[in-house]
């Protein structure tokens, strides 16, 4: 696909979808079993997937290149805090191996897509809507970044 997308919000952006759909499967997860009653690491996990999506939105709203990179680079970050701690749950038997790999997949691969975004921001000249003398809407000049849906 190669068309020019212009996205007015951070909901059109897959990214920012998977990592929602993360974060619902996550939380739903949660609060199942004897996982329900490991609080700690119940919030610290619903936290860093929250985190994804919440970073993804954040920078997209500063309207600044350098400042979408700074919160997309938080949200590979959470994505990471994610992958060790499925380790854990896995470690304390709260999923099997099954789901272990399914979410750590998903994890990997919503990690990959930010580094993605964050390379083409890189090697962009765009520097942001905030710049400009007269601001469009979205970041119009992002490519592949909307979802299909």
């Amino acid at each position: 696909m190669s068309y020019m997308a212009k996205l007015n919000s951070f909901e059109e952006m897959q990214i920012w979808q998977k990592s929602r759909q993360l974060a619902k499967q996550i939380f739903e997860l949660s609060n199942s079993g004897n996982f329900a009653k490991d609080f700690r690491l119940r919030d610290q996990i619903n936290g860093s997937a929250g985190s994804i999506m919440d970073n993804i939105a954040e920078g997209f709203e500063r309207d600044g290149r350098k400042e979408f990179l700074q919160f997309l680079s938080i949200a590979k970050g959470s994505a990471g805090e994610i992958r060790s701690q499925l380790y854990r749950l896995r470690d304390r038997n709260y999923i099997d191996d099954k789901e272990f790999d399914s979410l750590k997949a998903d994890t990997i691969e919503i990690s990959k897509q930010i580094s993605g975004l964050m390379a083409y921001l890189r090697r962009s000249d765009f520097k942001g809507t905030k710049y400009m003398e007269e601001p469009t809407e979205g970041y119009s000049q992002l490519t592949n970044l909307k979802s299909e849906t």
